[in-house]
């Protein structure tokens, strides 16, 4: 795809962007979680790990090697994972009470599925043997 390269820099960004956002809301405690903040800690901070491997994907897209584009597609494998996992435990109910999901939480996990995408569809130029 020729333009692959740079789809994928602008989902990296819009995905370190949406760590910020607000992800959920919980009513019980009267506050939104994001990527970085929950009540005493208690989602941890997916945001960091998020950005970690949105950081490292985008530098397997800059490298023109072969390696790095399946490197890429392993990493964003991974990324999608942990979007899933991150997906269910912030809109999971406990206690009889289900938080109200934001669209942080949805632009986190459809941003990751589309940067795998992306991470299938490399833009590379092949030289030919003669």
């Amino acid at each position: 795809m020729k333009y692959s390269k740079w789809i994928g820099l602008f989902i990296c960004i819009a995905l370190i962007a949406v760590c910020f956002i607000p992800w959920t809301y919980h009513a019980d405690v009267q506050k939104n979680f994001t990527g970085f903040f929950s009540q005493n800690n208690a989602y941890g901070k997916p945001g960091k790990f998020i950005i970690f491997l949105t950081l490292l994907s985008s530098l397997l897209i800059l490298l023109p090697k072969l390696w790095a584009k399946r490197a890429h597609i392993f990493v964003a494998g991974i990324l999608v994972a942990y979007s899933i996992k991150t997906y269910i435990l912030y809109t999971s109910c406990y206690n009889a009470y289900c938080p109200e999901k934001k669209a942080g939480i949805f632009l986190m996990l459809g941003l990751s599925i589309l940067l795998f995408i992306v991470s299938l569809v490399p833009d590379m130029k092949i030289k030919n043997k003669e």
